[in-house]
């Protein structure tokens, strides 16, 4: 099968079934990190829709891609909302756009090597491990540990079940259903969950049908600010990488036309204004790119459509109940594989390097990095605080431009 010979962006309702389908890619990856951090996933549905008919715009409708909600922000986030509440952690992630902001502008002046320079794969790779890494705990706390009406051994049963269909999904499912291993085992888990009375229903009954999503607004807050806006570095490497991955499916340059420049401020602009809105974070999601690379559809305007069907569905007040039924249980199995598959993503980062990591610049870097973030390192002065990897993520930058090449 060849990709279509289509212009670069047609709206055609035909295409709406090929829209709703990546949506039903994105769903479990999109609405788990709201409810993990403790967000409203109706704000987060309506976020990604909002944000991708943004970075539409900003790109020229070029780039088929679909944005929604990050796993590299929910570390710094839950802590944050956990430690001052949310209004205050939107204030952190609404400066992490503005950081794509920034390197874009850095983009049109210097070029996508400048990234390269300030941010090699030594200090983005251990960053990316230590997201991973520092969420394993929060894993592990959800998938093995008590609730109110339920057991520890339950909460075990059931998040081995999800576990295990996220891992069967990925392994053996064929076409389409590839691409769905959190979903499912969002839904195996959820199933088991049901006969062990894991689950009440009576929020979904007493929600509406038709609701606005509940959303939050940001409230200033310096130490958020400053424990989340390093942490925007890693995803904006991975940004570039997600963008080279959509070129190679297509056979088109974006890095080139639009330009990186351009795909970097559609997605600043779309996560400052989710953060202003009470969502999370949003990024290019790499499920999305395999569906298009499995279904060949490459029109752009497909994720209009997609964009659309997650802004509608944010005003189901019954949905968005749906969703906060799910136990805990069940999303701690399947983040044993997402969490895990962060630091893999970050070992990876430093493999391609193509030096030896053991070389004297590289081994102090990346040492320093991976036992700041892991064991907790912080830096507090009166209400000032820096810490985990945000401290961990400036201290790489500083030490890749202080310490001499090898």
């Amino acid at each position: 099968m060849t990709l279509e010979k289509e212009p670069v962006y047609q709206l055609r309702f035909r295409d709406l079934i090929f829209g709703i389908q990546m949506l039903f890619v994105a769903f479990g990856a999109l609405v788990l990190v709201p409810i993990i951090a403790g967000l409203d996933p109706s704000v987060a549905l309506f976020t990604a829709g909002l944000g991708t008919l943004i970075f539409q715009i900003v790109t020229g409708g070029k780039v088929p891609v679909f944005l929604a909600s990050s796993f590299a922000f929910l570390a710094p986030m839950s802590l944050g909302i956990k430690q001052y509440g949310i209004p205050q952690t939107l204030s952190g992630l609404l400066g992490a756009g503005v950081v794509y902001l920034i390197l874009s502008l850095l983009l049109i002046r210097s070029g996508p090597s400048i990234l390269r320079r300030v941010l090699p794969p030594c200090v983005t790779g251990p960053v990316i491990m230590v997201i991973g890494l520092a969420l394993a705990p929060t894993a592990v706390e959800m998938a093995s540990e008590a609730g109110d009406n339920y057991s520890a051994s339950m909460a075990f049963i059931v998040s081995l079940t999800s576990l295990g269909a996220t891992i069967i999904t990925t392994i053996f499912a064929r076409g389409i259903w590839r691409l769905l291993p959190i979903l499912s085992g969002l839904l195996a888990g959820y199933l088991v969950a049901l006969p062990l009375g894991m689950v009440d229903f009576s929020p979904i009954a007493e929600a509406r049908w038709f609701a606005l999503p509940n959303f939050t607004f940001p409230q200033f807050h310096l130490p958020t600010i400053i424990a989340i806006v390093p942490v925007a570095i890693a995803p904006a490497i991975e940004h570039i990488g997600d963008i080279l991955a959509i070129s190679s499916v297509t056979g088109k340059d974006y890095i080139k036309d639009p330009g990186i420049h351009r795909t970097l401020l559609g997605d600043g602009i779309a996560t400052s204004m989710a953060a202003m809105l009470g969502g999370p974070p949003n990024t290019t999601y790499s499920e999305v790119t395999g569906a298009v690379a499995l279904t060949k559809m490459t029109n752009p305007a497909i994720m209009t459509w997609t964009a659309i069907t997650a802004i509608i569905l944010s005003f189901s007040g019954k949905l968005g109940a749906l969703l906060r039924t799910i136990p805990a249980p069940v999303m701690g199995g399947i983040l044993v594989i997402l969490f895990g598959s962060i630091v893999v993503v970050g070992m990876q980062s430093l493999l391609r390097q193509g030096e030896d990591l053991i070389k004297p610049r590289n081994l102090v870097i990346i040492s320093v990095i991976l036992v700041f973030g892991v064991g907790g390192m912080s830096f507090h002065a009166g209400e000032f605080a820096l810490e985990g990897i945000g401290l961990c993520s400036i201290v790489g930058i500083l030490l890749n431009g202080v310490l001499p090449a090898s």
